[in-house]
């Protein structure tokens, strides 16, 4: 089965805003540019009285969606192959280990982490460090022996341990197991539990949906204290990789898992003649259009706590798209069945908005899982329209081929494009633009654009990592 250019597009789309929303200019934006609970980010305060949420807040939990729609074509394509149950475990749970790592190691050498203030030789560090990480995540292309294959990524993450554990760290701050990228720690979190509840519901979702309500009922369990759901939060055998306290994120990876069934199920019967129905059925571009209007509503309602009418405007704009959806052919079919779990998503976040106080990323909600990952499937059904019937293949490669390659377009704002900036001079240029909104954005803007360009050079060679 040919890949989803739609779902790598989504997800490159993610791993862009996100890098976008960590690079614009601190403190000069307004706050609807920044997480909500912390806006305009001059001192870097956090406030979480502060309700409602904007389009960075959308960027994690989009990419978890992406992660767990990508299940059933990486996991149900092993399992189609007539890979043992046992094999499939065993992966996942390397590639849970292998993402923990990844996430310690990349914590402890970013350049101010090694050195502060910053200089050349924690820059050159980051950036040895962006190349030691190939052969440990990346099949090396050289016709060369397995075996030497597994020496050259053992000996690879030898040197790295040997790194964590010999670099001189800045402040006085020492290696530990506790100091990693809390992003990617939650990612390991999800690539195992998300990877075992999809493997061992994979002929059943609702076995996978009936999950979440005993994942719920723990965390409300853990508010009272003697109680053993509190007990059962608080153990951990490796706090440094697990706490019960990141399976709240499951609220989104177990959705996208069943969008990414529906995904699969369309690929296998589209035909071309759907597509070309769906191309000239003036619907269709009505389709787009609502579905990321719907999207750009319930920002600006619960970010602007405007919340009966983005209620409102929500429902009505439901009920056009699901009446615009009863289209004749495949396209249609799949299309409503993301349309109708995302309808049920999104209003379900709205009726929960209220409880606890209001929609939060942080310290994030059940509203904020819910609405979401409605959301979410929204976008994916804009980018499958954008995708697979519009074909905007030159406008969205940037998108799929950082989607394509989302590990190395991570890392490269802050182990190679600012490194490389500060080495050659060019860092005074760059605060320049930190002056006003506009130039802030540009800032984000220039980094944004030179990491998605190295990833994209790296998916053109075919040199990707993978855990």
């Amino acid at each position: 089965m040919k890949r989803a250019i739609s779902l790598d597009v989504f997800r490159g789309y993610a791993i862009v805003t996100m890098i976008l929303s960590g690079t614009i200019a601190s403190g000069v934006l307004p706050g609807w540019m920044y997480h909500a609970q912390v806006g305009p980010r001059s001192n870097h305060t956090f406030d979480p009285t502060i309700l409602g949420i904007t389009w960075v807040d959308l960027v994690f939990p989009f990419f978890l969606f992406a992660m767990g729609a990508a299940f059933p074509f990486s996991i149900g394509g092993k399992i189609e192959k007539g890979e043992s149950t046992w094999r499939i475990m065993w992966e996942c749970l390397l590639r849970g280990m292998r993402l923990t790592f990844f996430a310690i190691f990349i914590q402890h050498m970013y350049p101010w982490v090694t050195s502060s203030p910053q200089d050349a030789t924690a820059w050159l560090l980051s950036i040895g460090v962006f190349l030691l990480m190939f052969p440990m995540f990346m099949k090396i292309p050289l016709k060369i022996p397995s075996w030497m294959r597994v020496l050259i990524e053992l000996l690879s993450y030898g040197v790295a341990i040997y790194l964590l554990l010999s670099v001189s760290y800045a402040g006085d701050r020492k290696f530990s197991l506790s100091f990693s990228n809390i992003i990617i720690l939650v990612l390991a979190n999800m690539a195992l539990f998300g990877s075992f509840s999809y493997l061992f519901t994979q002929h059943n979702k609702w076995w996978r949906i009936g999950i979440l309500p005993f994942v719920m009922a723990i965390f409300l369990g853990s508010s009272t204290d003697g109680s053993w759901q509190k007990e059962f939060m608080d153990f951990s055998p490796l706090p440094w990789m697990y706490r019960f306290y990141y399976l709240k994120y499951l609220f989104i990876v177990i959705p996208g898992t069943i969008a990414g069934e529906y995904l699969k199920e369309w690929m296998s019967v589209r035909t071309e003649q759907d597509r070309m129905q769906s191309l000239e059925n003036r619907r269709t571009l009505w389709v787009l259009l609502i579905s990321v209007l719907i999207v750009v509503v319930n920002l600006y309602g619960l970010y602007t706590r405007s919340l009966v009418l983005n209620l409102f405007l929500t429902i009505g704009l439901l009920v056009l798209l699901e009446r615009l959806l009863r289209m004749p052919g495949n396209d249609a079919s799949c299309w409503h069945k993301l349309f109708m779990a995302g309808a049920y998503l999104l209003m379900l976040g709205l009726f929960f908005e209220a409880y606890e106080g209001g929609i939060r990323k942080d310290h994030s909600t059940y509203s904020y899982y819910f609405v979401t990952s409605g959301l979410a499937f929204m976008a994916l059904l804009a980018f499958i329209v954008i995708c697979d019937v519009y074909r905007c293949e030159k406008l969205m490669k940037p998108l799929e081929m950082a989607g394509k390659n989302p590990m190395i377009a991570y890392v490269t704002p802050n182990l190679v494009v600012m490194p490389l900036i500060n080495l050659l001079g060019l860092s005074g240029y760059l605060g320049m633009l930190n002056g006003n909104a506009w130039l802030g954005l540009l800032r984000g803007v220039v980094v944004t654009g030179l990491s998605v360009m190295i990833a994209m050079f790296f998916t053109k060679l075919k040199w990707f990592w993978r855990t």
